[in-house]
């Protein structure tokens, strides 16, 4: 997909976020990284990252030589239901000696053939395991002999920090086997998901990334993997912008799910947020949502303060089950760690008195308005 085609936007943190029912739109273009040539576009060991004898960076030529027969090139045809195409490539990695390899859902979405390319120009079709939209993530599997697989471990995204070296892998624009570098340039960002809502916690990195290198892994200076490669953001749709990744401790949760049941539950609270000094307003509570049935209560009136409207008359939340609440991102992050139906105490600002109310969390619908 290149610059004139069509392309996801995305709000990044500020002070509009989105809790069940998506979030407005930016003004700056952010593109899908899968690149597509159409109308526009068993059980599971998971490798985690283990203690290493030694904590020594690997140079990035290092980092190449061990990871590059773990990192794949995948097409997707047939179907599609991301901008209509009927044809997809992107990359991937292998996760596990069973033939399990992570992508992103929007490589994959609605394909009707599935083929993966090793480092050694050899292909295996593969099958479907799982795919969830919510965070653009999606498992496959192929039948290959171990010596065709090199899983790559998975990191810790809770221990990265900002300025720490990182390094991307894929396939952009179909050139197999690529590597570039860069850093962590910020955390704990937000992403709008294929369906909308609003993926949290994501990895932002000056490591130059294009159409192509969605689903392949961002690594760290051990080589490995600390986020998925899922979204670009830049005025003309290239790699002079910056890049997103998908946390991989959010993929860890994503793929034991998609193994276990072939899909993924999410909490859902069904509110529309926005950061002020005091807390979280909630300006808007879905008709029928966890959050109504709870008796939360969003805004009846706005007022402009510093040049931006601000809700009035709702409540807003300081506590999420006891932990402190001051950003839109963190209570996304919060309640995006737990399961449908269990029940949370949510404390709020209610015309300045501090109340908790509890409320059971319902399950995401498959889009924001749903």
């Amino acid at each position: 997909m290149n610059s004139t085609r069509s392309r996801s936007t995305l709000l990044l943190a500020g002070f509009l976020a989105a809790l069940g029912i998506g979030v407005g739109v930016g003004a700056t273009s952010v593109a899908l990284l899968s690149d597509d040539d159409g109308a526009v576009v068993s059980e599971v060991t998971v490798t985690d990252s283990e203690p290493t004898a030694s904590s020594e960076r690997l140079s990035i030529g290092a980092i190449y030589r061990n990871s590059v027969t773990g990192v794949v090139e995948i097409a997707a045809a047939g179907g599609g239901t991301f901008g209509g195409r009927q044809q997809a490539q992107g990359s991937g990695f292998v996760l596990d000696e069973e033939g399990h390899i992570v992508t992103n859902e929007h490589v994959v979405s609605g394909a009707s053939t599935i083929t993966v390319r090793f480092s050694d120009g050899s292909t295996r079709n593969a099958e479907l395991v799982g795919t969830d939209r919510s965070t653009d993530l999606a498992l496959i599997k192929v039948d290959a002999p171990a010596s065709f697989l090199g899983p790559l471990q998975l990191g810790d995204s809770d221990e990265v920090a900002v300025g720490d070296g990182v390094v991307a892998m894929g396939s952009p624009f179909g050139l197999e086997g690529t590597i570039t570098s860069g850093i962590v340039s910020a955390l704990h960002r937000q992403i709008k998901a294929p369906n909308g809502f609003t993926i949290t916690g994501t990895i932002q990195t000056d490591a130059a990334v294009n159409h192509g290198n969605s689903g392949g892994p961002l690594l760290d200076d051990q080589g490995r993997v600390i986020g998925v490669n899922a979204q670009i953001e830049s005025e003309s749709g290239g790699s002079d912008g910056v890049g997103f990744a998908i946390p991989s401790n959010t993929v860890r949760s994503v793929v034991t799910q998609l193994v276990e049941t072939g899909e993924v539950e999410h909490a859902y609270l069904g509110v529309t947020l926005v950061e002020l000094p005091e807390g979280v307003a909630l300006s808007e509570v879905r008709d029928g949502g966890p959050a109504d049935d709870a008796g939360l209560r969003g805004a009846s009136g706005q007022r402009t303060e510093n040049g931006r409207s601000v809700p009035t008359g709702g409540d807003v939340v300081v506590e999420f089950d006891g932990q402190e609440i001051t950003t839109s991102a963190q209570l996304q992050t919060a309640v995006s760690a737990r399961r449908p139906g269990d029940t949370v105490t949510i404390t709020v600002l209610r015309g300045g008195d501090r109340e908790s109310v509890e409320v059971t969390l319902g399950e995401q619908p498959e889009n924001p308005r749903g």
